[in-house]
């Protein structure tokens, strides 16, 4: 029996359909599948072999995107770090239950420890790092608190923990950090180089400090019962940090021969002898810091000897300066509106803070970077400064250190003496468009302020022994710094000093000290911790909304300014006019409104209604300003990189799309 195929349409025999065989997208889906799953397994592999390799051949090795390069180690510590000459031993006491309690701790215990560990690896071998975790009650807690770390109660049991530093040197010099707190993070570095330098320098430069403020504390304060006062001035507790700090009596007749650098700040009725002395210093190659003050507000604001604070609140010394080629005038202070402190106001006012143009934060264009001593730093807070001047035809070397920005103007220093009024400053301020010096450096020859010898010494007094010959000129170039505000020194202008389970913590927040610091360094001769002293005071302000509103504040005060002296002179106007009305009927005839007057009554009316209609969409616009550019930021902040992500997607989904197409045809 024989079996026929069927056959098609067009008469051709169709083939029999083969089982038991996958047809080829089955078959090209599973080498997909397989190429899918070895080519995960070899990423994973090669991203594993990278780390690997990468930590044993790049264990320092890091990018650090942040703007000023807080994580990266700064040329100074680098240098301090190589140039080791004896071993360091650190011990690094950290309770890990500090960090399972509050992770935050934790975190900043892992960055201590990585910094620490490339201290290590900088050093040639030169530090040696040890790592104790303090159980309660055990040796090693003894031991931390026997080398002046802080403990802290972590919960109610009363369990102390720890994490602080302690380091030695060869001759068993200590010095120690208590307790590493996460809000001195970006002075992390600065905090860890300081303790190094300490125990690899055990000879420091010598610093002569002469001044009548109380910079070591003042002693009148357990009288005037706030023993706050008795604390040293921040800056002086930094300049001992690296330097041997001597201080210089306001009537020395000489400055002693190992003093490097003397600083004078806010000098008062300096005697001729005192002047004389600081004159020969710089004559026979001694580094001056000479901080003069138009208004100390430091000095205002504490009690003079009869209780009362002073009212003489300037100082200068025109003699030494006018031979030196240089002025500082006493007599003006510079207003800045860029930066201005914003102070809270008169209770009557009706806008209860105001920008203080005497007080102000420089930032940006007024620092002079191209000097070591503010390379690094973002910002310098002076108060009621003065501005400092090349003599004409004078031949020094003058570089501008700190200038004021264009929206500034001079004003009479009494203004801010007695009794300163914020708001009246800033209606009457009135930018000249210049820019004015408040610090320079000085460098050249000089004669001296006392060309016929020295003076006689103070009413009975004797010269002292062994006392130096009189120099006519400089001894090569002389260098100077003269800052004309002694207020860079005080503590409330940069700095916020806390409390912490009986330590004082001062975090700056603005370079004040680390300015005063690297002045000291450059002049002494040393510039290896400059770079890091610098890093990390930074305040960053979101400097756009803050000129809106600063520029629409200054037009609000003066526009109100105007309305007030529109009323004082309304006010005189109708009190001219009831004195004349008077016509010998006495006060009954006085009472009685003239046309005039209820025209005139009728009119200041009308100014003071349409006055206050401005001041309000003065304040309107400010407020308009400032919330369009918040919402214009924050919907950049929001959806600019999501947008920016979902562009980038969909361009790479068409390019993927057309390669596809390209492969195909």
């Amino acid at each position: 029996m024989s079996t026929t195929l069927p056959a098609s349409a067009s008469g051709t025999p169709q083939k029999p359909p083969r089982t038991g065989a996958p047809d080829k997208p089955a078959r090209a889906g599973t080498r997909r599948l397989w190429s899918s799953a070895l080519g995960l397994l070899a990423a994973a592999v090669l991203a594993v072999g990278l780390n690997m390799l990468a930590e044993r051949l790049l264990p320092r090795a890091r990018l650090d995107l942040t703007q000023q390069r807080l994580y990266t180690l700064a040329d100074g510590t680098r240098q301090i770090l190589s140039g080791l000459r004896d071993p360091i031993t650190l011990r690094l006491f950290y309770s890990r239950r500090l960090g399972a309690e509050i992770p935050v701790y934790g975190a900043y215990a892992d960055r201590v420890r990585a910094m620490l560990d490339e201290y290590v690896a900088l050093s040639n071998g030169r530090l040696k790092l040890e790592v104790y975790d303090p159980e309660p009650f055990s040796e090693t807690e003894d031991r931390a608190m026997a080398l002046g770390l802080q403990g802290v109660p972590v919960d109610q049991s009363g369990e102390q923990v720890y994490f602080g530093l302690s380091g030695s040197n060869l001759v068993d010099e200590e010095r120690s950090i208590a307790f590493f707190q996460p809000d001195r993070e970006r002075f992390l570095e600065y905090d860890l180089t300081r303790l190094v330098y300490e125990l690899s320098n055990p000879t420091r430069p010598v610093i002569g400090v002469m001044s009548p403020l109380p910079l070591n504390g003042d002693p009148r304060a357990m009288m005037m019962r706030n023993p706050a006062l008795a604390q040293p001035a921040v800056v002086m507790q930094q300049l001992r940090q690296f330097f041997t700090v001597r201080d210089v009596p306001l009537d020395a007749q000489a400055i002693e021969p190992d003093v490097q650098v003397l600083m004078v700040a806010h000098p008062q009725h300096l005697s001729d002898a005192a002047q004389y002395a600081v004159d020969q210093f710089v004559l026979r190659g001694g580094k001056l810091i000479l901080l003069l003050d138009p208004h100390s507000e430091s000095q205002a604001t504490r009690p003079g000897p009869t209780g009362q604070p002073p009212s003489d609140t300037a100082s200068s010394l025109p003699r030494l300066l006018n031979a030196w080629g240089l002025e500082a005038p006493s007599d003006q202070v510079v207003l800045d509106l860029r930066g201005a402190w914003r102070v809270r106001a008169n209770p009557q006012d009706r806008v209860q803070a105001v920008d203080y143009v005497a007080w102000y934060n420089l930032t940006g264009d007024s620092l002079n970077r191209a000097e070591v001593s503010l390379a690094q730093l973002e910002q310098i807070t002076l108060a009621s400064a003065g501005q400092v001047r090349k003599k004409e035809g004078a031949a020094i070397e003058f570089t501008p250190l700190l200038t004021s920005s264009p929206q500034s103007m001079l004003a009479d220093a009494q203004r801010v003496r007695q009794d300163p009024n914020p708001v009246r400053l800033l209606g009457d301020f009135r930018p000249s468009g210049d820019r004015y010096v408040l610090a320079a450096r000085i460098r050249g020859e000089l004669a001296t302020a006392f060309p016929d010898g020295p003076p006689p010494p103070p009413e009975g007094a004797a010269r002292p022994e062994n006392f130096p010959a009189h120099r006519a000129r400089s001894e090569g170039p002389a260098n100077i710094v003269l800052i004309n505000d002694s207020d860079v020194l005080e503590d409330r202008f940069w700095v916020r000093v806390q409390e912490f389970f009986g330590q004082s913590v001062a975090t700056p927040f603005s370079g004040n000290g680390s300015f005063i610091g690297n002045l000291a360094d450059a002049l002494s001769g040393s510039d290896a911790l400059i770079s890091l002293r610098s890093r990390g005071e930074s305040l960053r302000p979101f400097e756009m909304v803050e000129n809106i509103r600063r520029e629409a504040d200054a037009q609000y005060r003066q526009t109100e300014r105007q309305l007030t002296e529109k009323l004082e002179q309304t006010e005189r106007r109708l009190r001219e006019l009831r004195q004349g009305s008077g016509g010998g009927q006495g006060s009954q005839a006085q009472a009685v409104i003239t046309p005039e007057q209820r025209a005139e009554i009728d009119a200041a009316r009308a100014e003071i209604v349409a006055t206050r209609r401005q001041l309000r969409a003065v304040q309107l616009d400010l407020r308009r300003d400032i919330e369009g550019l918040e919402t214009v930021l924050r919907l950049i902040n929001v959806a600019l990189v999501p947008a920016l992500l979902t562009i980038l997607a969909i361009a790479l989904a068409v390019l993927r799309a057309r390669r596809r197409a390209a492969a195909r045809g």
